[in-house]
């Protein structure tokens, strides 16, 4: 994977939420972000938002977590906005505060095996190779026109270090 160390502006995110942790997100019987990103498209969520930054570009964000990887953690998708105004029924706002981040490039792959393969690389890290500690505020996952063909994924996900 592909790293470079940034700071990043904070970020303004509408979108749906749910509790979970990766555990559960393991075992299809128990996992809820596949429900919860499918619900997402399913009620045209994103055409219901006014003042979306990047239209069409998606977030998945990872924050509130409880401790580590191995806890649980809030998980949030949805679209970058530029101000918090009328946000649509049943949806929920995140301010992700301006921080560092490692980003790193996946290579092009299959969905969602190409971002499984990341975190589970990511989670082997040391700071060293990470290039910090991990600081487990947010880490998210931008999907834009790279992530357009599932068979042909790209994305970038951003490791919140301190």
């Amino acid at each position: 994977m592909k790293k470079e160390l940034i700071k990043r502006p904070e970020i303004k995110l509408i979108g749906l939420s749910i509790r979970t942790n990766n555990k559960n997100e393991m075992d299809p019987s128990t996992s809820k972000i596949g429900k919860l990103i499918g619900q997402f498209f399913k009620e045209h969520f994103a055409d219901k938002m006014t003042h979306r930054k990047n239209p069409g570009v998606m977030l998945s964000v990872y924050t509130e977590y409880e401790s580590d990887e191995h806890g649980d953690y809030t998980y949030y998708f949805g679209e970058e906005v530029t101000v918090f105004n009328l946000v649509p029924e049943g949806m929920k706002t995140l301010l992700i505060p301006e921080a560092e981040y490692q980003k790193l490039t996946t290579p092009s792959g299959k969905m969602p095996a190409v971002v499984i393969h990341a975190w589970q690389k990511i989670w082997q890290m040391t700071p060293e190779e990470l290039g910090g500690k991990r600081a487990y505020r947010a880490d998210f996952e931008v999907y834009d026109e790279r992530a357009r063909d599932p068979e042909n994924t790209s994305v970038d996900i951003y490791i919140g270090v301190k």
